[in-house]
């Protein structure tokens, strides 16, 4: 992808440009039977126009790109249709889903923080970098990203999968939690998996990560490898957890997600049977 963010808008636009325009949390796009399209327009329409808040993205390929949310409307505009993000995978291309993605995360934080956290005036847009300047005090807040880890133990073959409440019925996936301050990344795997599930883990390594905006995660996947102790779900963020095995697993999250990543990993190294963590 040849994506090269910016937040400040280019003072002329003679050429249409792509409008990752929301309704909440829905983005707004042409659909043609199983593919979507991201409007591309020129400033002067009228979705453009009337737009509630906007915020410049960057180049895509040489596009200028815009984050945009605009007012409930029905339908929101002439062969357009809201959708979820989740929904959006698969239809439009890696590339455009990336930047919808950063978009998303973006909209949100304008839409959330019009006032300052430290003395409550209102905020305006910083003219030389994505952030907000309180009018008031001067406080400087950029957008909030929240780093979660998210990994996959292994133990002789087999992968700790998980179920929560949240989850529908049936579906599992590898476990995850947000860092804590003053945390490192894995002392947040070890403290998040002994709380959860009730066992250690050692040997933790880097997997790669995944902006997550819902909201506004940070995704950094790792490997573990099972130190000990016997599985005792903690009952709050999971209800059951179990060893599984590549032949044998349960409904697994959509290819959209880190998570399935890391499992997807696990099946292609462990398949055969009684492979040794490496």
């Amino acid at each position: 992808m040849n994506f090269i963010s910016s937040s400040i808008q280019p003072k002329e636009l003679l050429e249409p440009a792509l409008w990752f325009m929301f309704q909440k949390d829905m983005i707004i796009v042409r659909v043609s039977g199983s593919s979507a399209e991201i409007p591309q327009l020129y400033d002067s329409d009228p979705m453009c126009t009337g737009v509630v808040r906007k915020q410049y993205l960057g180049m895509l390929d040489n596009v200028h790109c815009f984050a945009a949310e605009i007012e409930l409307m029905d339908p929101p505009g002439p062969c357009m249709s809201p959708m979820s993000l989740r929904a959006l995978f698969g239809k439009v291309s890696d590339d455009l889903f990336r930047v919808a993605l950063r978009a998303s995360q973006i909209m949100y934080w304008d839409r959330t923080h019009q006032f300052c956290g430290r003395c409550g005036g209102p905020v305006r847009r910083s003219d030389t970098e994505r952030a907000k300047v309180c009018t008031v005090c001067g406080l400087t807040n950029y957008p909030r990203i929240s780093p979660a880890v998210i990994v996959a133990v292994i133990k002789e073959g087999q992968i700790l999968l998980g179920h929560s409440e949240r989850f529908k019925k049936g579906l599992y996936s590898v476990l995850a939690g947000f860092v804590e301050p003053g945390e490192t990344f894995e002392e947040c795997i070890r403290r998040e998996i002994k709380e959860e599930v009730g066992i250690d883990v050692k040997n933790i390594r880097y997997f790669a990560s995944q902006p997550w905006p819902f909201p506004d995660s940070l995704m950094v996947g790792f490997i573990a490898e099972y130190a000990g102790g016997e599985i005792c779900v903690d009952g709050e963020e999971l209800d059951d957890a179990g060893w599984f095995t590549p032949e044998a697993l349960p409904e697994i999250p959509g290819r959209i997600s880190i998570s399935r990543s890391l499992i997807d990993w696990f099946v292609d190294k462990y398949s055969e049977v009684g492979r040794p963590f490496q």
